[in-house]
């Protein structure tokens, strides 16, 4: 989703980095449906958590050589290069779920409902409005309402809202308080202001009502395209849990193994609060914003739970060079190792790795987003639902096996 602004304090620490109007155009008559169209297309908008942030890898390991799943173009969206630096649209991103269906990804890594110009020094991050300051920067609703004016868009998958809430800035303030004070006094990161000013009511409703006019300017992007709300669905997703409770960590919270190790430095009070109230307030907040839109043509795509049993330090799984796998792809190995990047900080230096990839779902669970999308696309008929994995192993697609129900 997200996209980390540096942390104020001293030490290694200093660059953690996490997890990121309407349109006054004319409506057209609704174009016909049917042969003649294009290629039906699914197209994701939003956040990073559906552009495929931390697409490349596949688990975590000492040697990138072990879980490079995709190699140095992963993030390449338009040939040789990125469209928008640092959106980080991935090759494996949800959106590409085969079967005739074409995908297209225009979401953004760092993207909040509202567009964050571009300025000198930091990377455009273009959101969910029809921002367009005529030199070639575009909010995202204005290039889904371009893209589909072209082409036979019948999903449009949106993800938005962590950002709004800071998330980011909330997994740096935790993660620092777990590296800057001892177990015997811990500082807890659940009662900082940086998470305590997230989650008060007022700003809870501030925040829901922008997620909500978010998904309205994608109902205004199509319709200004020429749809009617019948020849499309929204399919709204929430985030999923990327850490688990307290005692679910393979690491001890005592000495720093537990972020030195496993990059999942969150104190034990600390990963329960997350789990417990600020995941289901943020995911509670995208739903409900979902419903208060009143559109008929919404849907929603439940994923909390959906990699419970493959998070960051979980018990049940392990790093890939830690494993008896020789690398991520080996058979069985998609069971036993973890399907979300650990949380870096400026040893990312000289790697390949990029530190906004932090705490993102990566290949594999990536690959699990499609196939939950592909299941809401429903041949056609689109439905929402809880989508979480239903079994071991991978499917004929090579991707996890999950269910939508």
């Amino acid at each position: 989703m997200l996209q980390i602004a540096a942390s104020p304090r001293p030490g290694w620490v200093a660059a953690l980095v996490v997890l990121a109007g309407l349109g006054t155009v004319g409506i057209p008559a609704a174009r016909a449906d049917g042969p003649g169209v294009g290629t039906p297309t699914v197209v994701s908008v939003g956040d990073s958590y559906n552009s495929g942030e931390a697409g490349r890898w596949a688990g975590n390991a000492s040697s990138e050589s072990y879980v490079d799943a995709l190699g140095s173009t992963a993030y390449y969206d338009n040939g040789s290069s990125e469209t928008i630096a640092g959106c980080h649209r991935s090759k494996s991103n949800e959106s590409v779920i085969g079967d005739g269906i074409a995908g297209k990804d225009l979401a953004c890594s760092g993207a909040t409902t509202a567009t964050q110009p571009y300025s000198s020094g930091s990377d455009f991050k273009p959101g969910l409005d029809f921002y367009d300051d005529g030199a070639g920067h575009q909010g995202q609703a204005k290039l889904l309402q371009s893209y589909a004016a072209t082409h036979n868009v019948k999903v449009v998958g949106v993800s938005i809202g962590g950002n709004d809430y800071n998330f980011a800035g909330i997994v740096t303030d935790c993660v620092t308080d777990f590296l800057y004070s001892p177990s015997w006094w811990p500082d807890y990161c659940k009662d900082d202001s940086v998470v305590t000013s997230q989650m008060t009511s007022s700003n809870i409703a501030a925040k829901t009502t922008a997620i909500k006019n978010a998904i309205l300017n994608v109902s205004t992007a199509m319709r200004n395209a020429g749809y009617a709300s019948s020849q499309f669905t929204i399919l709204v997703q929430d985030y999923p849990s990327p850490i688990p409770n307290a005692a679910g960590f393979r690491y001890s919270q005592s000495g720093y193994t537990r972020q030195s190790t496993g990059g999942c430095g969150f104190w034990n009070a600390d990963a329960d609060y997350a789990n417990a109230t600020l995941l289901p307030t943020i995911d509670n907040s995208v739903m409900n914003a979902a419903s208060s839109t009143g559109l008929s043509n919404v849907k929603t795509l439940e994923l909390r739970a959906a990699f419970n049993g493959r998070r960051l330090c979980e018990n049940t799984v392990d790093r890939v060079d830690h494993t008896s796998y020789s690398s991520w792809s080996a058979p069985g190995a998609v069971d036993h190792i973890e399907w979300f990047q650990g949380i870096r900080t400026v040893t990312t230096a000289g790697s390949d790795y990029y530190v906004q990839e932090s705490l993102h779902p990566d290949y594999l669970a990536q690959l699990a987003l499609r196939n939950c999308v592909r299941q809401a696309y429903n041949g056609g008929t689109p439905r929402g639902g809880t989508c979480t994995i239903s079994s071991t192993g991978l499917d004929s697609k090579g991707e996890p096996n999950m269910s939508l129900h």
